[in-house]
């Protein structure tokens, strides 16, 4: 007996853990991690599947991107009760309108995007880009979305239980590391699962952590609901809402509560009848280009992002423009920006969230895990990371199947659960990226004519999704390994060309005009398909290790004795 038995007990308990737990919610997690990473570039994939928008090179200034979105306000938004203008960027190629009419409230869609050089507008096509990604990274589809927030909330917690057991159980995790054995079968699978699993150790345990405090409330809702008699909805109104420093500021934001509950009460309450309130005054506004020069000096290399104005054109119109980025990282929410008088242009307030340590904390973990706010670099760093927790997942499903084929093969039989666990391989490790691929290329060929067009691409992305899962089940397990790797580095590999075929700008001339949105996308797209290409050959010419025998017991008889 080992005199370290106790602890040696301990790590076998959480080698069966952490098996387990990682083969129930494997496929699952590889979903979510996989569509969790895409979704850091979500915008630049919803700019690629707008191809009528790739036209739009973004070499305008905000000073004449700001006189082309005034221009069209004044001649479609007059009797708007809001406006919003976001600027052209890095990730985003148009200048983006958004008119909220008297009545309206607040509404996603209904985007207005213009060319930045000339302020045409530009009609793109209906689609969820990168946001059904994102969406389904924490919401799963086709089910109720509180259902689906506790599904994927309980699979990360599981994740996370898997991450630390992990830990517990590889003993020489860190020395492994460096350490690789290509072509040695089980042995393999093992290094490349604890080399991608250290790699990005550190956000494995961040991006499950702060995926968990993102449904925190989700989970634990007793103390807001005690606290708040409007529950969560009051709760995150409070947490965002501006903390004055001063007496005038105080002052100024109760007079625009007032107001507010005023407007509110004039609409009508919730159910009831929405009356259409008295129109205001009429009154020029003041030169917004002067204002956006002036918050430009101000904030220097921070640029800004957007403007936002409140009752245009009337004698209570407010103007607030708004800075790109926080100062800090621990201050993710303080986002500098400045409210004017939109008549006279005088500042009426510069006021930001004052962050607690707890929710500086807070919002920091929470605001990496979605990748708002950060700088290209960090961005890239976050993906990467993801990709490498990909294949941590999906190199652990592998070793479950490859450490049992032995015994399999000895049996003469596969038997139920290790067949229905190869089938699940397949359809999710290779079966969801044909989906996702399936997915792009429903985006180009789908008329943009159609109705509800963006509902049809994500039924293609499902209908192929369930197609590669019947394939699976259909095939031989190393066939349906080998066509379908085969078949989705295709799909990769032709994806920048349909891209050009169907409107979209090429590849070398979106790197010339510095589309990076554009470029990074077909460049992804090609690199993914030599890799699946790569996988193709390399399981191609795997043969397979050979069965090690047991050595033959002789047994000896009592008349080979005698």
């Amino acid at each position: 007996m080992r005199v370290d038995g106790k602890s040696e007990g301990a790590r076998q308990s959480m080698s069966w853990l952490h098996t387990w737990i990682s083969l129930l919610l494997g496929w699952l997690l590889y979903a979510i991690f996989l569509t969790g990473t895409l979704s850091f570039f979500q915008n630049e994939i919803s700019a690629w599947m707008k191809p009528e928008l790739h036209q739009s090179l973004n070499t305008s200034s905000q000073q004449q991107q700001l006189q082309y979105a005034l221009q069209y306000l004044n001649r479609h938004g007059q009797q708007a009760e809001n406006w919003n203008i976001r600027f052209a960027n890095d990730r985003q190629p148009t200048t983006m309108l958004n008119i909220r009419k008297v009545g309206e409230g607040r509404r996603r869609g209904g985007e207005i995007y213009l060319d930045t050089d000339t302020g045409q507008e530009l009609k793109a096509r209906e689609t969820r880009g990168g946001g059904f990604l994102y969406r389904f990274h924490f919401e799963l589809y086709g089910i109720d979305r509180i259902w689906g927030r506790w599904i994927v909330g309980v699979a990360t917690l599981f994740m996370f239980v898997a991450i630390i057991s992990g830990i517990i159980t590889h003993k020489k995790i860190f020395s492994d590391f460096f350490t690789f054995r290509p072509g040695k079968g089980q042995r393999s699978w093992l290094d490349a699962h604890n080399a991608t699993a250290v790699f990005a150790l550190p956000f494995h345990i961040m991006i499950t952590f702060s995926g968990l405090l993102l449904l925190m409330f989700l989970f634990m809702p007793w103390s807001i609901n005690s606290n708040y008699s409007g529950g969560g909805q009051e709760f995150y109104q409070k947490l965002n809402e501006p903390q004055p420093k001063t007496p005038e500021q105080a002052a100024r934001l109760a007079q625009q509560k007032l107001k507010d509950a005023q407007t509110q009460g004039g609409r009508g309450g919730r159910g009831g009848r929405q009356d259409v309130p008295e129109a205001l005054p009429a009154a020029a506004m003041v030169n917004i280009t002067a204002l956006l020069q002036s918050a430009q000096q101000q904030w220097g290399d921070n640029p800004i992002t957007s403007i936002r104005v409140n009752h245009p054109n009337t004698v209570e119109s407010e103007i607030e423009i708004i800075a790109s980025r926080a100062v800090t990282l621990l201050d993710r929410e303080s986002i500098p920006s400045i409210k004017f008088n939109g008549v006279t242009g005088q500042i009426i307030d510069e006021a930001k969230p004052v962050n607690s340590t707890p929710k500086a904390i807070y919002t920091l973990v929470t605001w990496l895990h979605m990748a708002h706010g950060v700088d290209a670099t960090l961005r890239w760093l976050l993906f990467l990371s993801g990709v490498l927790g990909t294949m941590m997942v999906a190199s652990g499903l592998i070793l479950w199947v490859v450490k049992r084929a032995p015994d399999v093969q000895k049996l003469g039989y596969k038997p139920f659960g290790h067949r229905f666990v190869e089938v699940m391989n397949v359809a999710a490790i290779v079966g969801l990226p044909i989906a996702c691929a399936a997915y792009f290329w429903a985006n180009r060929f789908i008329p943009a004519q159609v109705a509800e067009r963006s509902a049809q691409e994500i039924r293609v992305f499902f209908i192929v999704w369930l197609m590669t899962l019947i394939y699976a089940i259909i095939r031989p397990h190393r066939q349906a390994w080998l066509e379908l790797l085969a078949f989705v580095a295709a799909m990769y590999f032709f994806t920048p060309i349909i891209n050009v075929a169907t409107g979209g700008r090429v590849l070398w001339s979106s790197i010339y005009h510095g589309q990076w949105m554009i470029a990074s996308f077909d460049i992804i797209c090609l690199i993914l398909g030599a890799i699946f290409a790569y996988s193709y050959y390399k399981l191609k010419r795997y043969k397979g290790l050979p069965i090690k025998a047991k050595k033959a017991t002789k047994t000896v008889t009592a008349e080979e004795q005698a």
